[in-house]
């Protein structure tokens, strides 16, 4: 099983780098408008991740890795010393913009840590950074291969499929992690039907999910999040998949908001609930969920963003987390690309990544 690659929704990229510079797509003005914007700065590129132009953690690690070498672009000077001391500064400040997604750390230390080579001139380290991101970017495209083919394994003809969020082509390099599948069995002629919750309350399943699935030609069907239950009781579900921001040592998985509730319903419904982990997203340091740091967004993300005026009381209290950890025993299995995981995951998790 092979992806044809001829779907035009895979030329949809969230990250792309050539000799014209880092472009990022704008992932706030879908799906009304597709619009990519040039990253120049850290600052940039800080500003593109916190305010979620690019999202999914497979993405923001590729377009950190890019846009750590975009801030050492600018640096025109020749002491090693100083270009060093300005790339550690600005990895530390792009890694602060999301604390959850561990992808994030992860592309931007590994680009970092290019200045560890022994090297000689500022141009080497620059040329050897770049090489790093591309490598980086090209290893998730074929993670992400390798996540569909082993995916759709688990998978039949005609299943109805629940997904939160967005974990599909425009929150990772190509193809997406727990959509892969999905876009493979529709190439084979699987005829999936999908069902996408909306995902408050930034919406990436109304606005995101739902766009790219239809754009590809996929059976998608929104409904609001609290209407999981239904439909899985209606018996409308045979599998639910999702991706993940940071899966711990034990097999707890970081997801968005909403995740956690999704699993549960599955498991009282007897439905297998897969969740879609590049290795780049196993964090082994961290040994549980409790220790996964949850980022907290402003309130008026739920209440204002999306209307013409406010939907609650000005001044109402919010609390606003990003994340929820799903808790491993909800967890059917872990597909990664090399291969799927089934429990106990703190065995098996570290005999993955040992190999």
């Amino acid at each position: 099983m092979m992806f044809t690659m001829d779907n035009k929704v895979f030329d949809i990229a969230p990250v792309k780098y050539s000799e014209d510079g880092l472009h990022i797509l704008d992932q706030t003005r879908l799906p009304g408008e597709e619009n990519y914007i040039k990253i120049e700065t850290k600052e940039d590129i800080w500003d593109a991740i916190y305010h979620l132009k690019v999202r999914g953690a497979p993405a923001i690690g590729v377009a950190a890795a890019y846009g750590l070498y975009v801030e050492a672009e600018c640096y025109d000077g020749e002491s090693v010393t100083e270009f060093r001391r300005l790339v550690i500064e600005a990895a530390k400040y792009i890694e602060s913009a999301r604390p959850t997604a561990v992808n994030l750390s992860w592309a931007v230390n590994r680009v970092a840590a290019v200045l560890d080579r022994p090297l000689t001139t500022v141009a080497e380290y620059k040329r050897a950074m770049l090489d790093e991101a591309k490598a980086i970017h090209d290893e998730d495209i074929r993670a992400c291969k390798a996540m569909g083919e082993y995916g759709l394994s688990l998978l039949k003809p005609g299943m109805g499929i629940l997904t939160h969020c967005n974990a599909g082509t425009i929150a990772t390099s190509k193809y997406g992690t727990c959509l892969a599948p999905i876009y493979l069995g529709h190439e084979q002629g699987y005829d999936f039907k999908v069902f996408a919750d909306e995902t408050r309350p930034l919406l990436q399943g109304a606005r995101l999910t739902s766009w790219e699935l239809s754009k590809a030609g996929i059976d998608v069907t929104l409904i609001c999040d609290n209407m999981a239950s239904t439909v899985m009781k209606k018996g409308w579900i045979d599998a639910v998949v999702v991706g993940c921001d940071r899966m711990a040592a034990n097999g707890d998985g970081a997801n968005k908001i909403g995740t956690c509730g999704v699993a549960i319903l599955a498991k009282e419904y007897g439905i297998p609930f897969y969740m879609y982990v590049p290795t780049s997203t196993i964090d082994m340091s961290t040994p549980t969920g409790d220790d996964i740091d949850i980022e907290l967004r402003k309130g008026d993300e739920i209440y204002k963003m999306w209307y013409k005026q406010p939907m609650a009381p000005e001044g109402v209290k919010t609390y606003n987390p990003a994340f929820d950890v799903t808790d491993h025993k909800y967890i059917t299995a872990v597909i990664t690309e090399k291969g799927i995981v089934k429990p106990p995951y703190d065995i098996n998790l570290r005999r993955l990544m040992e190999k």
